[in-house]
């Protein structure tokens, strides 16, 4: 099954892949190992699992003024998520996305968590703010 959603791009560019979700809030600083992607933050539920080249679900972002600097890092090491997706924009992961040419959109018509699930393929296109979710097979 497809469903296709709009919300808001707020960074332009086209990126897929498979969706990884979390309801917390993410930090690139000192949350995520910027050499491999993986989820370092102890006790986060994703913890333990890469968002490399990953469309990234979650709510918001939380952190220092150095998140997007994180960012724009991972994106050069080829560890950065391919396309985020957020409940609500937090100006700095925002600002980081727009630095490491992240596409990135939020404020989708449909809450995201009750339609994308981690292991969905999801096509994010930050030009029109649309995302077309397959799902899963079960």
């Amino acid at each position: 099954m497809t469903i296709v959603l709009r919300g808001r791009g707020l960074v332009k560019g086209k990126a897929e892949g498979e969706a990884i979700v979390s309801r917390q809030p993410i930090s690139f600083v000192g949350g995520v190992d910027p050499d491999t992607g993986i989820v370092i933050e102890k006790g986060h539920e994703i913890e333990g699992q890469s968002i490399q080249g990953k469309v990234l679900v979650f709510t918001f972002g939380k952190g220092t003024t150095y998140n997007p600097f994180a960012m724009f890092a991972m994106k050069k090491r080829g560890t950065a998520p391919a396309a985020i997706i957020n409940l609500k924009t937090e100006e700095i992961v925002l600002t980081g996305a727009i630095l490491a040419e992240i596409p990135f959109i939020d404020r989708l018509e449909r809450d995201p968590f009750e339609v994308i699930e981690s292991g969905d393929f999801v096509k994010v296109d930050g030009n029109t703010g649309t995302v077309e979710v397959v799902k899963k097979k079960s």
